[in-house]
């Protein structure tokens, strides 16, 4: 029964959240240091994870996944109780009556900083809890179930575009100029994460609108997609008004704010300088893989994106490991956290672009890659010249065509 339970571990990450949110004080810190400290210890001392089993029984699977959206509810529930002036649903109550501790009270000492740390760590863990899952299920267009409970987690994130821009938007164009989400050579993950969120939902919106003109549908309507979610989210924000007022609003705002920036960042170092023609295929090699065995339990195989892009209807728990793929620095929190000190992430990343380039990328890829390197402003790229290189591939190719 491990190969299903191992998915539970996203489900764990929740409780020591909910813990320290309900003792309060320096306990707030708790999910945060739990969360980062098992994910990247455990990707640095548990290796990877290539087993690639047969489930017989998928309804595990999924019910494990549609579990998130009350994990998600519950999570954000409680980190908005912690501001509220009332014991909204009797929540301390019940604490007290099961435990003799007076939860309701202890909020009253909690500081700004434990505040702050608290909702950081709400917005990761709903960016696992809700975007992660949501990728998942709104990947499942056949199944409006799946579609339903995805677009209702990724609706804690104001992002419920992403279920449009992502499936129909960002698996055409991935590793292209013209994908939003896909972070060019030389670009910084703050700017990623406003330009890929502006872009995105101008995709998003475009889609939408179009495929409601083939049908002949008002775009202005309840047919569409992007608007409804939008009044998902707003639904959302208006039940932390009722709960604690307008602090309750800035509370759930900046968590799915943080929550969204998690999904930028991600984007941004799953292609970061990968070149793609667009009328090519999408190969495996166009997406950096890890195969780090916490990360992967953590975020329902996620980690294993070089398949995913390669056949986007994959479930899940098909995906294969595919260790020849281009490799990420480390597991996906690692990585995260990498990303946000730049200096550092062109250090590392640089020379494994390069790399990407002479090992993977094809003659035509290896044009597209000299311009990209030129634009990049980053003197390690704008050195290199292909040119050798471009040959020697097209000779290569040639090869195979000139003996048959």
């Amino acid at each position: 029964m491990f190969k299903y339970a191992k998915y539970t571990l996203f489900h764990m990450l929740t409780i020591p959240f909910a813990i320290g949110l309900t003792l309060g004080g320096d306990w707030m810190y708790l999910g945060l240091a739990a969360a980062a400290g098992f994910v990247i210890l455990g990707d640095l001392l548990f290796g990877d994870d290539t087993v690639e089993p047969v489930y017989g029984h998928e309804w595990i699977l999924n019910l494990q996944l549609y579990s998130s959206l009350v994990l998600i509810f519950a999570m954000n529930f409680l980190m908005v109780w912690t501001v509220a002036d009332s014991d909204v649903l009797g929540y301390g109550a019940l604490v007290q009556q099961l435990t003799g501790y007076d939860a309701a009270a202890a909020r009253a000492d909690n500081t700004l900083l434990q505040y702050v740390v608290a909702i950081f760590s709400c917005g990761l863990l709903s960016s696992v809890v809700g975007t992660i899952v949501g990728h998942e299920l709104t990947h499942r267009t056949w199944d409006p179930v799946a579609m339903f409970i995805g677009r209702w987690l990724l609706a804690f994130s104001w992002d419920t575009g992403f279920s449009i821009e992502h499936v129909y938007g960002h698996h055409i164009y991935v590793s292209t100029v013209g994908d939003p989400a896909t972070a060019p050579r030389g670009r910084n993950v703050y700017f990623h994460i406003l330009a890929s969120t502006w872009k995105g939902n101008i995709s998003a919106w475009k889609l939408e609108k179009q495929r409601l003109q083939k049908k002949r549908l008002p775009v202005f309507s309840h047919h569409n997609l992007y608007i409804r979610g939008l009044l998902m989210s707003l639904l959302l924000e208006i039940a932390a008004f009722v709960m604690a007022g307008w602090i309750g609003v800035l509370v759930f705002t900046a968590s799915a704010l943080i929550a969204k920036a998690f999904l930028e960042i991600v984007n941004f170092m799953e292609h970061y300088g990968m070149v793609r023609n667009p009328k090519t295929p999408v190969q495996p090699y166009h997406s950096w893989n890890t195969n780090k065995r916490v990360s992967s339990w953590a975020t329902f195989n996620l980690t294993r994106h070089s398949h995913h892009h390669a056949e986007g209807d994959v479930p899940f728990h098909k995906l294969r490991s595919y260790q020849d793929a281009p490799m990420m620095v480390n597991g996906y929190l690692t990585t995260i956290f990498l990303t946000l000190i730049p200096p550092l992430w062109n250090r590392i990343m640089v020379p494994k672009v390069l790399d990407w380039d002479r090992r993977y990328a094809s003659a035509e890829e290896l044009e597209l890659a000299m311009e990209a390197n030129k634009r990049s402003g980053i003197k390690e790229f704008m050195q290199q010249d292909y040119r050798e290189l471009i040959v020697a591939k097209q000779a290569a190719m040639n090869k195979p065509a000139q003996a048959a």
